[in-house]
């Protein structure tokens, strides 16, 4: 007998296909779900009560579970006394119910899970950190030690704190009290250790606290290096060296960093008759910033003094202060520079007489001896070979009064070295520069060595010129980075600096410069300096004595010779008529 065949609407998936795709179907389906989120949302308190009076009847049901079976029998007595109470009580059941609900509210909330504590990742770095610290931070003999292999480092961590990308930001840790923290070189163990295994490549700050044995790391970040030559707001006898942490000084300067204007931390020198630091020396390796630190002070200086300026490498870095009024001179040979040199030994010598009998006579100091003179050398020592080759004094001779003299006599000396050089130095300049800069990269015994005390962070090996340490006298040493204030004759210099560095410099007047080329060319025929000023001397002449100005190099030849008189103590150029 044949099967018969089922019916096609039964066989053929074609009409379900269809039914499946309809329109009607596709917005029955938009309506129910639709419905279902508003349903959802109207009874969603009903939901987070329900879920809490279920939470809380599983917690009663574990409480009953827990409790022994001796104390079941008082406890389901002092339930009905509860219930009895509430029963007699007026409004006391609807109160228990709205009470009831409340609690199902509050424990069936929806409640976001906030992980705390460290990652695995983060608490494995912290556990390595504090394995390398137990050679260093523990004793034998100590019966409950702090630091041990396989110890708790959360004893001794007290806080922590990690960037987005995993590394250690701040940490805060305990350590023995018979750990010899006033001692540099078991600082300087410490902070290594830390500085290896937090991360190379960044910079630390540590803050000991000896009172509570504790010792802080934080990761510094770079300093702003965006700050170019510009007038910064000052009184009379303060320089700008550069600028630091905002923690690190109690003052801030408004600054202008491209076209943004902002206040700005600065590392202040103040010099002059009551400066404790009165003279600066500034080392560092070849491409730092020494001669840019020095220019930069050069340009402030010309504000309310006069300068004078000796480049002992000859390479020019200096020639966009020649001819302005208030530069003395700019001199990179040796025979110039010993001249300039001697007549500014000379200058404070008479500039300390002169005060001094004004005093002596109940009379202010005059005017010219009240003005700041400064003395900038760069690469004194590159001479120094020169003339000891030549048999001749060294330049630095010549720096010994006005360093010991200088404070009281207006007069600041600034000298810029290289660390390869360092030893060249003569004992009056490494004694008398109480103010000192670090620029460059440098171990933490060569900035020891220079400022006298070591730094409270890590130096790092790639830093941008301009960015080293600053000791001001006995004060801490503190982090610099010098106002970009590049020679503005240089090709590379870009022309937003250049700009702000000549529009520092003291405008030229043509009619003086005619007249001083008239003076020179007068004073060439006569056989005197330029200028007509006197020639400097070791014995003034009196109170009323004309100021001592910078003899002009002027070298006049007839009939093939040339000759070199002494007068006192001063060479001067004559020739015979």
């Amino acid at each position: 007998m044949a099967r018969r065949p089922l019916p096609r609407i039964l066989t053929d998936r074609a009409p379900l296909a269809r039914m499946a795709n309809s329109a009607s179907l596709a917005r029955s389906r938009e309506l129910a779900r639709t419905a279902a989120d508003g349903a959802s949302d109207v009874f969603h308190p009903l939901i987070t009560i329900g879920r809490g009076l279920r939470r809380l009847a599983t917690a009663g049901r574990g409480r009953w579970a827990e409790t022994p079976k001796e104390s079941r029998g008082p406890l389901l007595c002092f339930v009905g006394a509860c219930v009895l109470v509430v029963a007699l009580v007026p409004y006391g059941p609807l109160l228990a119910l709205i009470a009831a609900m409340g609690a199902g509210a509050w424990a069936g909330r929806e409640r976001t899970t906030v992980e705390s504590g460290p990652s695995e990742t983060e608490t494995e770095r912290l556990r390595a950190l504090y394995e390398a610290l137990v050679p260093y931070l523990s004793a034998e003999g100590d019966p409950g030690p702090l630091y041990a292999h396989g110890g708790d480092w959360q004893r001794a961590f007290d806080e922590f704190a990690f960037d987005s990308a995993g590394r250690l930001e701040r940490l805060r840790l305990k350590y023995p009290a018979y750990f010899t923290d006033g001692e540099d070189r078991a600082r300087a163990r410490i902070e290594q250790v830390l500085y290896a295994k937090a991360g190379r490549g960044r910079e630390y700050h540590f803050a000991w606290d000896e009172l509570a044995n504790q010792l802080t790391v934080t990761v510094l970040a770079a300093l702003p290096a965006d700050i170019a030559a510009q007038r910064f707001v000052t009184s009379p006898g303060e320089t700008v060296l550069g600028f630091t942490d905002p923690d690190s000084v109690q003052r801030t300067l408004p600054v202008a960093a491209g076209q943004e204007r902002r206040d700005a931390p600065p590392v202040v020198w103040r010099t002059g008759p009551r400066s404790a630091e009165p003279h600066l020396l500034a080392l560092g390796q070849p491409a730092t910033g020494t001669t840019t630190l020095l220019r930069s002070i050069a340009l402030q200086a010309l504000q309310h003094g006069d300068v004078l300026v000796v480049d002992g490498t000859g390479t020019g870095e200096f020639g966009c202060l020649v001819g302005h009024p208030g530069v003395l001179g700019v001199e990179s040979g040796l025979a110039g520079t010993l001249k300039r040199l001697e007549w500014a030994s000379h200058e404070t010598e008479r500039r300390l007489v002169v005060a001094n009998r004004a005093r002596q006579a109940g009379r202010p100091a005059p005017e010219d001896t009240r003005r700041p003179l400064w003395i900038i050398v760069d690469r004194l020592t590159a001479l120094t070979h020169i003339a000891a080759a030549e048999g001749r004094d060294d330049p630095q001779r010549w720096l010994q009064v006005p360093l010991r003299h200088g404070r009281a006599a207006q007069v600041t000396v600034v000298v810029a070295d290289q660390f390869d050089s360092a030893d060249l130095l003569s004992d009056p300049v490494r004694a008398h520069t109480k103010a000192r800069v670090v620029l460059g990269p440098a171990t933490v015994d060569e900035v020891r060595t220079v400022l006298g005390a070591p730094p409270h962070t890590t130096p790092t090996a790639q830093v941008p010129p301009g960015r080293g340490y600053a000791r001001l006298g006995t004060a801490p040493v503190v982090r610099l980075q010098v106002p970009a204030t590049p020679d503005p004759f240089d090709d590379a210099t870009s022309e937003a600096h250049r700009q702000a560095v000549l529009a520092l410099l003291p405008e030229r007047a043509a009619a003086a410069d005619t007249e001083a080329d008239t003076a020179a060319a007068a004073g060439a025929a006569d056989g005197r300096p330029a200028g007509g000023d006197p020639a400097p001397t070791t014995e003034p002449a009196g109170p009323a004595a004309e100021p001592v100005r910078a003899p002009a190099r002027v070298s006049i030849v007839k009939g093939g010779e040339s000759r070199t008189v002494k007068s006192g103590s001063v060479e001067a150029v004559r020739a015979e008529r």
